[in-house]
Formats: C-alpha cells, sequence, structure tokens
C-alpha cells in the first residue's frame, strides 16, 4: 500500500467548509504517481502508457481544511491489459472517501490497449490488497 499526506487548501474548501467533491480525483491522480512510475519511470507524457477507462468515488464522511489527510493506495484487481487501483482519503482515523479507477495500458500510435508485460504485473502485484 502506498500512502501519501496531503494539507488541503483553502481553495479546495465549498461554502460549506468542507472539501469540495471535485478535490477527491485531484488528490487520487496525484497519489498515483508511484503507479505511473511503474509504466514511464520518467513520468515523460511523449512516453505515456496509460489511459483512464473509469473514475469513481464514493464519499462516506466530510473532510476539511487545515487538517491532514491520508490518502492510501492499492491495486484492487489486475486483468490482460487493465487494473483497477483503488484509494481511500483518510481524516482522524475515518476512510472519508473511497475511489476506483480503471486504468489499460495503452498505445497511442495504433489507438488500442495492450497486454501487461510480466513486469508491470509482478510491480502492480507489490501494492495488491488483500
Amino acid at each position: 500500500m502506498l500512502i501519501e499526506k496531503v494539507q488541503p487548501r483553502f481553495s479546495e474548501t465549498d461554502v460549506l467548509g468542507h472539501i469540495n467533491n471535485t478535490v477527491l480525483p485531484v488528490w487520487f491522480e496525484a497519489a498515483r504517481t508511484p503507479i505511473f512510475k511503474i509504466f514511464t519511470p520518467d513520468l515523460n507524457p511523449h512516453q505515456w502508457r496509460l489511459i483512464v477507462a473509469k473514475v469513481e468515488v464514493t464519499f462516506m464522511g466530510e473532510l476539511f481544511y487545515g487538517q491532514e489527510v491520508e490518502v492510501k493506495t492499492m491495486i484492487e484487481r489486475i486483468g490482460s491489459s487493465s487494473f483497477v487501483i483503488k484509494q481511500q482519503a483518510w481524516q482522524h482515523g475515518e476512510c472519508c472517501a473511497e475511489g476506483k479507477t480503471v486504468m489499460v495500458r495503452y498505445n497511442f500510435s495504433d489507438k488500442t490497449s495492450q497486454p501487461l508485460s510480466d513486469d508491470e504485473r509482478t510491480a502492480l502485484g507489490e501494492y495488491l490488497s488483500d
């Protein structure tokens, strides 16, 4: 499991004082960087090998400004050319949001999915959730 700590910014709050619902996908994407590096170690966008097929976020509690958030990232499932990243946002020991992102290994020249390599599958497996 990967863990990244986020310090919510004032600009990320809504009129009710909560972290706005549009912020979680951004935090989750930032916390996926170590996964991205499996496929593109230098993060060069011209060598990118992944596309997002689906993103969903379920909110279970409120997140607040000025209080650290812990984003936990793990791999939920590995398919032949895709995998599911499961992420959670925790504040004060409570899971307040959970996200799932389906990523596909992709060839941008051919505009087709590609099978995950054995090395990629092994690297993803290091973060497989129980």
